[in-house]
């Protein structure tokens, strides 16, 4: 896939708010601190379309972001960081959780998790959320670039295993070095003509 056209179109907390035009849609999930906005810009082959903050627990709403005018990335608040209100993250919660179970664009999630450290309660909720409502996941491992190469395969399978998940669905990837790219454009290219 070439990244021709990449345009942020709104932000939204409710089915009102979202898009209308029916084009298939890729959520981004992860962690507050798992690199969401890297992965998104990395991926887009664009310096700053997702904001990177210093300070996570910055997204409040679902973001999508048009690539190619053939479908949206939705970007999500990302879960477990401390400090958010409980009363913000049990709405940001509702919010998700009604986006996934309704939404008949969504196409696939990718689940963010950070490839240097066994996969947290959070992310086994959430993993374990999409397996059981059959929502098409992909497990992404960030920060490829901070791990040996001799250390990567007992990363890998810690992260299979504690998930208890296929190996064909996970991929670890750099935003750096963007080591893997072209396997997840390639899934993108699918995803659209599917």
């Amino acid at each position: 896939m070439i990244i021709r056209k990449v345009e942020f179109i709104k932000s939204g907390t409710k089915e009102e708010h979202y898009p209308i035009d029916n084009l298939p849609e890729i959520l981004i999930s992860g962690r507050s601190n798992v690199g969401k906005s890297s992965f998104i810009n990395s991926v887009l082959n664009r310096k700053n379309i997702a904001h990177v903050s210093g300070r996570p627990g910055k997204t409040q709403t679902l973001n999508f972001y048009k690539i190619n005018d053939e479908f949206y990335f939705v970007d999500v608040p990302g879960y477990g960081y401390a400090r958010v209100s409980k009363k913000n993250r049990e709405q940001f919660g509702v919010m998700i959780e009604e986006y996934l179970l309704a939404r008949q664009q969504l196409k696939i999630v990718i689940l963010l998790v950070d490839f240097r450290h066994k996969p947290s309660d959070d992310d086994v909720l959430m993993y374990n959320f999409l397996t059981s409502y059959d929502i098409p996941c992909l497990v992404v491992g960030t920060k490829l670039d901070k791990i040996s190469k001799n250390q990567r395969r007992k990363h890998e399978r810690e992260i299979i295993e504690t998930l208890m998940m296929s190996e064909d669905m996970f991929l670890p990837y750099s935003s750096e070095t963007k080591e893997n790219l072209e396997e997840i454009h390639d899934l993108l290219d699918q995803i659209v003509e599917g």
